[in-house]
This record gives structure tokens, C-alpha cells and sequence, in this order.
């Protein structure tokens, strides 16, 4: 029932059923059909000639009002050669007239006639249907009634079939102007509705391409700038002449991290396109922070603070482990960006029911309450000097919240008095 077609074929079947069936007992109960039509004016002709052959010309007049009265039409009886035994007129035209009307009487424009010749030939009698009386003839209240209930069945179908194609009309419309949130949005089950919900998920996945597409070159921007970070600060290192083996060691880690940062990208952008295509494989995710933790050690040390892990509770999870490692190390270096001098950026993963939570927490002047909804939010950055102080363009935590949400986690952010605490919530794989 579901089917379009089967619902047209339907309401169709119903339609013409019900107009037959309509018609037929209305027909039957109030109209009268052309064959009774024809016994009604024999009938009338033997009435006629009994009272004109008993009563004469005053007979005849008074079966003439009676029938006048009756049926709202005249009956004239006429001699074989058509003339009016009352008035003496000539009525041979009505003999014609009666030869040339169709079965059907009530359908002819104009008045009609139906006449009928006695047996022995000496008599006519016409029933001359006045014009106006026509239309009662065939036209009855029911039948008005039963049009106007057919032109509003046609109207409710007309609106049924085109109002989903008028939405999806306007949705396609805007979409090509270049809105590319407008959805049809049907709930119907047929086949118009099928054709909605596939347009919307063309433009769910239009929509998700292009935004891709726009944060790619903005993520990229955004996340060269930590490896470019401890890349000057490595190469100050090996100017200065101290530890300059390990200071190139350093510059070569962070070049082989900056290609591997651009793949990671490459990946959350195509996972996002298509999240098929995200890589699952298990992850130890304490040692990913473990390793997390001494990249930013580094870069913390140069900002006058430290990294610390304070603990770190063996877990595995599903997933893609640059993602992860992209996700985590956004968090801290924004822990680290925010971080006062002479205080320390702490690391903790704790497992539990299900779930493998890292919480990494700094000293620095937390954020207003007011603002924690929406820190994951693209370009959003919070009107103090915590933000001015980092000039970074508020991709970070939204390129983190991204990568989690792929991963089926969970990431948010508190004051912890002092300092901001942000929790990531993952599923835990069994060990």
C-alpha cells in the first residue's frame, strides 16, 4: 500500500465505483428513464381520448389542467393529421419534431417532445417538456451534490501527488542558489517520498564534501603550526651549539611528524566524506599520550612551563591512531598555549565502564562559563586575554572534537578553579 501506483489505481477503482453506483441509484430512485417516459405518455393518450370521446371538448380541457397540474408540462391531443382536438390548431410540427427527438429527451437543448400515436391511428398525444423544467429533468440536488463530493475528491489527489513535488521543487531551487542546507524533508512512504529522502541524502553528501573541502586548507594552516613550532625552537637548539646532535634529531622527527600531520588531515577529511573509510585497528592509548606528552615537552619548556602525566591507565582502543594522536596533541598544545609561567600541563587516562577517559588540565585563568558550550566551535574564540595571548584562530579543539566524534567519542571542557580542564571520552576495546 505503500506504492504510489498502487495508490492512484486505487483511488481511481474507488472513484469511478463509487460515480456508478451513485448515478445508477440515483437514476433509479429519482429519475425517470425514457422507456417509462414512453408508457406515461401512452397511458396519458387512452386517459385523453376517454375524456375527449366521453366529455368532448370540456372533457378534453379538463384532463388538459389535470395533467398541467401534474406534470408541469402540456399534453396536447391531436387527430391523425395533427391537429389540436381542443384549439382546432395545426400541430402536425410537433409530429416532426417528435419523429427527429433523440431516446434520450432530457440531454436535447430547447424544450421536447415525446409523442405516441394510438393503435387505430386516429389519435396523437405529445408531452411538450417545457425548457426550463429540462435541466430538473436530469440535473437533480443529488446529482449537484455528488459533482461537488467528485471535484473535491480530484482536488485532495491533485494536492496529494503535488505538494511533496513542489517542496522538493523549492529545496532543489535553493540548493542551486547555493544554500546547501535545504532539505525536502518528507515523511511519506511511497514513492515521491523515496525521491526526497534520496535527494536529501545527495545533499547531505554534497554538503559534507564542500564543508570538507573549506576546512581542509584551514586545518591545515592551523595544525603547521606546531611541528613549525618545534621545528624553530630545535633549530635555535642547534645554533646555540647545545646538544646540537639531538637538536637535529629533533628538526628530523618534526619533518618526518609535518608529513605525517598532512596525511592525518588528508584522512579526517576523507573520514568525514565518507566515514567508511576511517581506519580501525587497535590502539594502545596510553602510550599514545605517554609519547604525547614528551613531544609537547619540549615547546612547554620554552613557554617557561611544564608537561606532566600524571597517570596513565593501559587501554586499547578501536581506531585510527595519527586521528587520535591529532586529536589528543590539540588539546594539550592548547593546554600549553594557556598555561601560566612556572606551572605544569597535566595528563591522566583512566578506564572504566566501557570507556578510556584522558583528562588534560591547565593552571591558567580558565574560560566564563558561557562561553564552554561553544569552545569546539570552528573560528570561535573567547573575547579575553587567554586568546589574544595565543593568536591561534579557534581550529584546534574544533579539529579535536572532529576527530573524536569520528572515533564515537565524546570530548568536552570544564573550569576546574583554577585552570581548564578538558575530558575525552572513547570506547574502550576489550584487552
Amino acid at each position: 500500500m505503500n506504492s504510489l501506483f498502487v495508490k492512484i489505481l486505487l483511488w481511481f477503482w474507488a472513484t469511478l465505483v463509487i460515480t456508478t453506483i451513485g448515478s445508477a441509484l440515483i437514476s433509479g430512485l429519482a429519475s425517470p428513464r425514457p422507456y417509462l417516459l414512453t408508457r406515461l405518455v401512452a397511458f396519458e393518450l387512452k386517459e385523453a381520448r376517454a375524456a375527449y370521446e366521453s366529455g368532448g371538448r370540456q372533457g378534453l380541457e379538463r384532463f388538459k389542467e389535470r395533467f398541467q397540474s401534474v406534470f408541469s408540462g402540456e399534453g396536447v391531443l391531436t387527430d391523425a393529421a395533427g391537429r389540436d382536438l381542443l384549439t382546432g390548431a395545426d400541430e402536425s410540427v410537433l409530429l416532426a419534431k417528435t419523429r427527429e427527438e433523440s431516446r434520450f429527451p432530457p440531454f436535447r437543448r430547447g424544450g421536447a417532445v415525446i409523442g405516441r400515436a394510438s393503435d387505430d391511428g386516429r389519435y396523437w398525444f405529445f408531452f411538450v417538456i417545457p425548457r426550463e423544467r429540462l435541466a430538473s429533468w436530469f440535473l437533480l440536488p443529488e446529482h449537484w451534490w455528488g459533482m461537488a463530493a467528485g471535484i473535491f475528491l480530484c482536488y485532495l489527489l491533485a494536492f496529494y501527488l503535488t505538494q511533496p513535488v513542489r517542496r522538493l521543487q523549492k529545496a532543489v531551487e535553493s540548493f542551486g542558489h547555493g544554500d546547501l542546507s535545504a532539505r525536502a524533508s518528507s515523511a511519506r512512504h511511497d514513492e515521491l517520498g523515496d525521491l526526497a529522502r534520496t535527494f536529501d541524502r545527495m545533499a547531505d553528501r554534497i554538503q559534507t564534501l564542500v564543508d570538507a573541502e573549506h576546512r581542509l586548507l584551514l586545518d591545515i594552516s592551523h595544525e603547521l603550526r606546531s611541528p613549525l613550532a618545534r621545528l624553530r625552537v630545535a633549530v635555535e637548539l642547534a645554533r646555540s651549539g647545545d646538544d646540537r646532535e639531538g637538536a637535529i634529531n629533533r628538526i628530523e622527527k618534526e619533518a618526518e611528524r609535518l608529513n605525517g600531520l598532512v596525511t592525518g588531515l588528508l584522512q579526517v577529511t576523507r573520514a568525514e566524506g565518507d566515514p567508511g573509510a576511517l581506519r580501525r585497528e587497535p590502539v594502545r592509548l596510553d602510550q599514545l599520550l605517554e609519547e604525547i606528552v614528551a613531544d609537547s615537552s619540549l615547546e612547554a619548556r620554552a613557554r617557561g612551563c611544564d608537561v606532566r602525566l600524571v597517570e596513565a591507565q593501559p587501554a586499547i582502543v578501536e581506531g585510527d591512531a595519527e586521528l587520535l594522536r591529532r586529536a589528543v596533541e590539540n588539546v594539550m598544545r592548547n593546554a600549553v598555549l594557556h598555561a601560566p609561567q612556572g606551572t605544569a600541563v597535566e595528563a591522566t587516562l583512566d578506564t572504566g565502564n566501557g570507556k578510556a577517559a584522558v583528562r588534560i588540565r591547565d593552571y591558567g585563568p580558565g574560560v566564563p562559563e558561557e562561553a564552554l558550550p561553544r569552545l569546539f566551535d570552528a573560528f570561535y574564540r573567547v573575547e579575553t586575554d587567554r586568546n589574544r595571548a595565543s593568536g591561534g584562530v579557534g581550529l584546534g579543539l574544533s579539529i579535536a572534537r572532529r576527530a573524536i566524534e569520528l572515533h564515537k567519542g565524546a570530548i568536552r571542557a570544564f573550569n576546574a578553579a583554577p585552570g581548564l580542564a578538558v575530558e575525552i571520552d572513547l570506547p574502550a576495546a576489550p584487552a
